[in-house]
């Protein structure tokens, strides 16, 4: 499983090359090599198994930060919720490690009607997920379609406005990891009287059933890295969080309907950081709760 530290740029005059120790609201947080200055001056890509977060910075385009990444502008575009044709400095973009996009299931569909939706190859998509090609779907499953796109919404950023193209590149690391410590005693539950809707699915996640505003708690101390409250798409997971512990491993709470914390936050273990929602794809009141960086901690 991809851990999701952060690589941000905030300083608006960065050295050229790479990043050190980055610091959001006054809370030192440990980057990967961040990469400094915009997206032209990088010579070689920005690989990483994590999830990152770039800071838009004037002159970018979506297709120079996609080939710094190592994935597609519809990758970007679709985790971003980017509908027009512009982005602003200063916006900040989730950038997912591989090319491709994420899908919740839904009633009535195959790993094969998946595929077709999102033009990727059925043998790969069903490898990638460690699954039979027939294997018999579950509704609310998650499914990683490597090189799987939409049609990309070309965007280009400038001071104000502009335009971009269409870029891809290739694939990198993979979403599964079956590495990392067994620490399944190092969470608490993150509902109060939750009930566990459905199985292991996607990376070390489980969806757990509560009424609408039943508190949400971090199930254990951190710092959050990524507090999506913008009530979007967001890859499926709508408002969402994502925390990153002293232990090295990382949680993550999808369709929450409010959060209580932002980028930056120091959490205690048990701290109400948002509340049940459906936001994203989501076809009842639930937290989708994902630990990352360790072993099947259920």
């Amino acid at each position: 499983m991809p851990l999701l530290s952060p690589a941000i740029n905030l300083d608006p005059n960065p050295a050229k090359g790479g990043g050190g120790i980055t610091v959001v609201d006054g809370t030192a947080l440990e980057s990967q090599e961040g990469p400094s200055g915009t997206a032209a001056d990088l010579e070689e890509k920005h690989q990483s198994s994590q999830i990152s977060v770039y800071t838009v910075r004037s002159g970018d385009t979506l297709s120079d930060i996609a080939e710094m990444f190592g994935v597609s502008v519809g990758t970007i575009a679709g985790a971003n919720d980017i509908q027009g044709r512009v982005i602003h400095p200063g916006q900040q973009l989730i950038i997912l490690p591989i090319t491709g996009l994420q899908h919740t299931v839904v009633k009535g569909e195959t790993l094969a009607s998946i595929v077709k939706k999102y033009n990727g190859d059925l043998t790969e998509t069903a490898n990638y997920n460690e699954l039979a090609t027939n294997v018999d779907l579950t509704v609310g499953q998650i499914i990683i379609i490597p090189n799987g796109e939409t049609t990309p919404v070309p965007v280009k950023s400038t001071t104000a406005s502009g335009g971009s193209s269409k870029s891809s590149a290739a694939p990198t690391a993979k979403l599964h990891d079956a590495g990392g410590p067994n620490l399944g005693t190092y969470y608490v539950w993150p509902v109060s009287g939750g009930v566990r809707t459905q199985g292991l699915h996607g990376y070390n996640g489980i969806d757990i059933g509560a009424s609408q505003g039943t508190a949400i708690f971090a199930a254990a101390e951190g710092v959050v890295i990524i507090a999506k409250n913008n009530g979007g798409w967001n890859g499926g997971y709508g408002n969402y969080i994502v925390i990153q512990h002293p232990n090295g491993t990382q949680t993550l709470y999808a369709h929450a309907t409010t959060l209580k914390v932002s980028v930056g936050d120091s959490v205690a273990q048990g701290q109400t950081i948002a509340s049940i929602g459906r936001t994203g794809e989501a076809t009842g009141f639930h937290l989708h709760f994902e630990v990352r960086g360790a072993k099947n901690p259920f």
